[in-house]
């Protein structure tokens, strides 16, 4: 009987260490669980971080990229034309030389059929050039004013003391803009010899 006493005893003991040695693994478990949690939030706020990141960058690509294709269509209707009214000027050119063909003492002189035909050619230049102003397309005064090399193109120099150095003395060819670019740039005469601007 004291024998089995001391089994139960040393059942009782075998039992007792079991379970103290599984609340020691369950304790050492819950332990370990709970800085995982922590390092699996800190995780989760990095990657939430750079999520946002990405979503503000994308969105504010997307905006660039907006902004760009407006001002490109813009640029599109604006200057699409370009190289069509590049070739038209010529006609502007063809124009104004015939109706500069008639010298001013002959016109007061000429048959009235021929006055009728300079009348239609000067109405058709008008025409042409408001038609060309439509569109953007707009003539650039050059005549009698400072030479500017984003707007003219000096041909060569005349002396001329009289006038401030670099002013534009005659145009060869008017130039044309187009909105706020240069379509074609006037060909001009500068004067030399004279006052630099500015000076009295």
């Amino acid at each position: 009987m004291i024998e089995q006493n001391d089994n139960q005893t040393s059942e009782e003991k075998q039992a007792s260490a079991a379970a103290t040695k599984q609340e020691a693994i369950t304790a050492q478990a819950q332990a370990a669980s709970e800085p995982s949690l922590e390092s699996e939030l800190a995780a989760l706020r990095a990657e939430h971080g750079a999520l946002k990141d990405r979503l503000l960058r994308a969105l504010a690509e997307m905006e660039n990229l907006r902004r760009r294709t407006e001002k490109e269509v813009a640029d599109a209707k604006a200057y699409g034309m370009t190289s069509f009214a590049r070739e038209t000027l010529a006609l502007a050119d063809n124009l104004r030389r015939a109706i500069d063909s008639f010298p001013a003492e002959a016109r007061v002189s000429m048959d009235a059929h021929v006055k009728s035909l300079l009348e239609g050619v000067e109405l058709t230049e008008r025409d042409f050039a408001s038609r060309l102003a439509r569109f953007g397309v707009k003539k650039i005064e050059a005549d009698g004013g400072r030479f500017d090399p984003n707007l003219h193109e000096a041909l060569f120099e005349i002396p001329d003391e009289t006038k401030p150095a670099g002013s534009v003395a005659q145009v060869v060819e008017p130039g044309y803009m187009i909105g706020e670019r240069v379509l074609r740039p006037a060909k001009v005469g500068v004067t030399r010899g004279g006052p630099k601007p500015g000076s009295e």
